[in-house]
């Protein structure tokens, strides 16, 4: 695919002069000099003065260099100058900027002169522009876009699928009105209508130059509209741009806005198609790769191009994600039914890979990672934690009254009665929990939280949030914490890696990237021995005769606890975080649902 670059201003730069013989007068040496002067300087008909050629074809020619590069800026440095009798001729260094933070184009040059009656003048010829520029040719700046590479799986699938989209452009030599095209399409995309402009003007006039690629069905508005641009012409392809699965870790492909193109910087153009959200635009650079930038000499037809000038790009290279597809599909597979917002995210036990990352009426964000919500009695595995070094024994009598206050908070259960410590845990009872609130200080709470990662800087190429356990300001702060209200918010990330620190006894930082793989500063973190073999029986039974047995699943055992948290202003998350095999993970329902049955739709779809 070729691409045109956008539009920079030709800024003025002094003339240096150097390696000059100086003449006796009269001498070619100011005539030269006027005419690079000149011509640096944009005063196209002072130059023409100096040469005998026609000076409107000359000022014409000077003048569209700038159009026809697109260039940033033009440096003249004047070399030897060689007289012999009434002929002369001048060797001058040419520096273009062609912008994009790229190397200045340089070359040498050269002109002949010519005394008559006493006058020196400059012999026009194109080849003053470029020694190889012919006449009737004209310069141009194209780049040559390797294909996009794919976001991939863990196994090296690509996470995209074809989608019928319309690539919108012109034929430059065509357009009548070009301010008034670019006019229209500009404030219909969104694109900076200079920067397009000096794309199309620099751009072969025989070529269609594709300006905007829209996705359909998605994008028919937008599409319909330029359809009545006149000068605007569509094409229709099948390209790998949507997401096939895992929409918001892969990402969306779009035009290149001002805005983006701030963020992604050179060398994209207004118009091309770059990552617009997700890994697509994160790892923009390496899955474009960059373009191959070339200067080129082209008779009025177009047959005959000749490369002047070449600056090789990158090729491009894919970026593999720990995702693996089989765990994406039935995440959302599982979350499809629902008729409220609703995430999962799934991580494998031992390593902390991302295996899954789901939403479900989201509105495009990623609350899998980036979600914040309050974990409920699911943060009863980190409460239990601590009180085992209190010494906190299972069948300790503890009651689940239907309320409990603290202060003016007021904490509700439905659950069944339990009559101990894990009985209460198994049926998830808040106000029992709650009542313990004096039998654990707040740092104790903190540390165990983090050794579950909770509230850790830990990092990832998307945003993501770790969760947070702000300390309590009165006593109903500090009961809310023992069931994860309050204030403490976690991510279903950040849930499903708490749920493989107690499946693996040992906490890994997430990781979402296999190739490039990025470093991770922070290290694991290990649970005691007394811990693992405390809370693994628990979440196991809480499936088996708890309030989660409704993820009790014949085969590989399911272990894991459930909530139902307020929060808000009359809002309810449904939670459950658990695991099975390798696969931890923690699904986040916003609204009054059966957790543990969503959660056995999952699993009943993971494969071991």
């Amino acid at each position: 695919m070729r691409r045109v670059r956008g539009v920079a201003a030709i800024t003025g730069a002094l003339l240096a002069v150097s390696g000059c013989r100086m003449f006796a007068e009269p001498s070619p040496l100011p005539t030269v000099r006027n005419f690079l002067v000149a011509w640096q300087n944009g005063n196209y008909s002072g130059a023409a003065k100096q040469t005998n050629g026609d000076r409107k074809a000359v000022a014409g020619a000077l003048q569209a260099l700038p159009g026809q590069l697109d260039l940033a800026s033009l440096h003249l440095a004047l070399g030897h100058v060689r007289k012999d009798d009434d002929d002369a001729t001048a060797q001058f260094e040419v520096r273009i900027d062609l912008g994009d933070n790229g190397p200045p184009w340089d070359y040498g040059s050269q002109m002949r002169l010519h005394r008559s009656g006493g006058q020196w003048k400059v012999v026009w010829s194109p080849s003053i522009i470029h020694p190889k520029l012919g006449q009737g040719e004209r310069l141009a700046v194209v780049t040559e876009t390797p294909q996009r590479a794919y976001v991939q799986d863990s196994k090296g699938r690509a996470l995209t699928r074809q989608t019928k989209v319309e690539i919108f452009g012109v034929l430059p030599g065509q357009l009548t009105k070009p301010d008034a095209t670019l006019d229209k399409l500009s404030k219909i995309t969104n694109l900076d209508k200079d920067r397009v402009l000096g794309r199309v003007r620099s751009a072969p006039p025989q070529e269609f130059l594709p300006l905007v690629t829209l996705q359909l069905p998605a994008q028919a508005t937008v599409a319909a509209q330029l359809l009545q641009v006149p000068g605007v012409q569509a094409r229709t392809r099948y390209l790998p741009l949507a997401p096939a699965t895992a929409a918001d870790v892969v990402g969306q492909l779009g035009p290149a806005t001002a805005e983006l193109l701030q963020q992604v910087g050179a060398p994209y153009q207004p118009g091309d198609t770059i990552g617009v959200s997700g890994l697509q635009v994160l790892d923009q650079r390496r899955l474009a790769g960059t373009p191959t930038v070339k200067v080129v000499a082209q008779n009025p037809s177009g047959a005959s191009s000749q490369v002047l000038y070449e600056l090789p790009g990158a090729l491009s290279r894919p970026v593999r994600t720990t995702v693996d597809r089989r765990v994406q599909e039935a995440a959302e597979n599982a979350l499809k039914g629902l008729h409220a917002p609703a995430s999962l995210a799934a991580v494998h036990q031992a390593t902390g890979e991302v295996l899954a990352a789901a939403d479900h009426q989201t509105d495009g964000k990623n609350q899998a990672f980036e979600g914040r919500y309050p974990p409920g009695m699911t943060f009863g595995m980190i409460t239990t934690q601590a009180l085992l070094g209190y010494d906190q024994k299972m069948n300790a009598a503890l009651s689940c009254p239907p309320t409990y206050k603290v202060g003016d908070q007021v904490f509700h259960s439905s659950s069944s009665r339990g009559k101990t410590f894990q009985s209460n845990f198994v049926r998830s009872c808040p106000t029992a929990f709650a009542s313990m609130y004096r039998s654990l200080a707040y740092q104790d709470l903190r540390t165990s939280a983090a050794r579950f990662g909770i509230g850790l800087p830990w990092t990832l190429p998307l945003p993501s949030f770790s969760g947070t356990v702000p300390p309590p300001s009165n006593d109903a702060e500090r009961a809310a914490s023992m069931v994860g209200q309050g204030r403490i918010e976690v991510s279903p990330l950040a849930m499903a890696l708490a749920a493989a620190t107690v499946e693996s006894g040992t906490w890994k930082p997430p990781s979402l990237i296999k190739d490039p793989a990025p470093p991770q500063a922070i290290q694991p973190r290990s649970l005691d021995s007394d811990s693992i073999s405390t809370l693994q029986p628990l979440l196991r039974e809480s499936v088996t005769s708890g309030a989660a047995r409704s993820a009790n699943l014949a085969g590989n055992k399911v272990s894991g606890v459930v909530a139902q948290v307020p929060y808000g202003s009359g809002k309810t998350v449904s939670w459950f975080v658990g695991f099975r095999g390798n696969v931890a993970f923690a699904l986040a329902v916003e609204g009054k649902v059966n957790a543990a049955a969503v959660a056995a739709r999952f699993l009943r779809n993971v494969p071991g």
